[in-house]
């Protein structure tokens, strides 16, 4: 019976195995006669050498030469409010009035006081030259009449108080106060930040120490405003570097008349540090960006035609959409510059008479 069994599974597997093998006979014949697929169709671009400013390079942080929360020295309800949300103000401009009715009545009780306090003064001096009275009582009186003055003066100060004011010209924020408040004292009323000029603050290595100098030229950049730059001026240098990481802050001053620049926003900062220096570059669009390499798409001639091989690079600065070559290429090597997606290595191409998409605007 075992003997029967055994038959039978090697007569089938026989079987099955004629079956596959005519099959992938028959595949094996009908793909060898079809063409092989045609050259990927690419955007082609040549390494170059450019005349490349030396500059240090840093990110920073925008912030607002002045910035303040406005508030109360004194609490009360509000009685006014005389500004909107996000208003331009002046210095000095009245933005909120706090009630003022009790202070304004007592005013009016010191100054009454002051008012007999002056009278018996004036009295005293006139008698005291007649020698009516005494050099005590004349000098109190005269006391009388200085802290009179005093009260009043102190009162007309808490009335001021009640009258909040922008302390500095500037952009206001979101209001944080409704009419008939009470307001306590401290308690936030709105934001105020002057815009024009507008700091930035960053930080380099310690080995560019001697490259730097009050005064010098930047250029900065922001995602908000791709392709504009903005210009400035380093105002300061912290005299001591920083403890953990040995890098120097440093603080420039960019003007911003437009109100284009806010605080908070990160920016690209390049400084200009010596002569123009030779430097090979490729567009942005012929690099492929990966976590463990950037490479690029290597144009090679073969006896059958272009080809490509992936080439691993070194990149340094970006500038206007182009990208320094620190190692990996020599100048004239020919990229591919747009249709990457679809390559591998080895796979034949066809250049397109166009250039990138990225570069067409040059090209005109």
């Amino acid at each position: 019976m075992l003997k029967r069994y055994l038959i039978v599974i090697v007569l089938t597997v026989l079987l099955l195995g004629g079956l596959f093998g005519f099959k992938f006979y028959q595949i094996h014949q009908a793909t060898s006669h079809m063409p092989p697929p045609p050259p990927a169709t690419v955007a082609a671009t040549a390494v170059q050498q450019e005349q490349w400013q030396a500059s240090l390079s840093a990110i920073g942080s925008l912030t607002a030469v002045a910035s303040i929360d406005v508030s109360s020295e004194v609490a009360g309800i509000v009685k006014a409010i005389h500004f909107d949300s996000g208003q331009t103000v002046k210095q000095g401009q009245l933005l909120l009035e706090l009630d003022a009715a009790t202070e304004l009545a007592e005013l009016q009780g010191l100054l009454a006081e002051q008012q007999l306090a002056r009278l018996q003064f004036d009295r005293s001096s006139k008698m005291i030259e007649k020698k009516f009275i005494s050099a005590a009582d004349y000098d109190l009186h005269r006391a009388q009449l200085d802290q009179a003055a005093a009260a009043v003066n102190s009162k007309r100060a808490i009335l001021d108080k009640k009258q909040i004011r922008a302390p500095f010209s500037g952009e206001l924020g979101m209001r944080q106060v409704d009419l008939g408040r009470f307001l306590d004292k401290g308690a936030a009323i709105v934001s105020l930040q002057q815009l024009n000029p507008i700091y930035i603050d960053f930080t380099l290595p310690e080995r560019h120490v001697g490259k730097l100098a009050k005064g010098q030229s930047i250029d900065v950049s922001v995602q908000a405003y791709p392709g504009r730059t903005f210009t400035g001026r380093i105002q300061a240098i912290n005299p001591s570097l920083e403890a953990n990481s040995r890098s120097l802050k440093l603080r420039a001053s960019l003007e911003n008349p437009d109100k284009s620049l806010h605080p908070g926003m990160f920016a690209q900062v390049q400084i200009g540090s010596g002569q123009p220096v030779p430097v090979l570059t490729l567009p942005d669009t012929a690099i492929t960006y990966n976590p463990y390499g950037n490479s690029v798409y290597l144009i090679v001639s073969t006896p059958q035609g272009l080809s490509v091989q992936s080439r691993q690079i070194q990149t340094g600065q970006s500038r206007n959409g182009r990208v320094e070559i620190v190692s990996g290429l020599s100048a004239g090597d020919r990229v591919v510059s747009a249709g990457q997606v679809k390559l591998r290595n080895g796979m034949p191409i066809v250049i397109d008479d166009k250039p990138a998409p990225g570069e067409r605007e040059t090209a005109r």
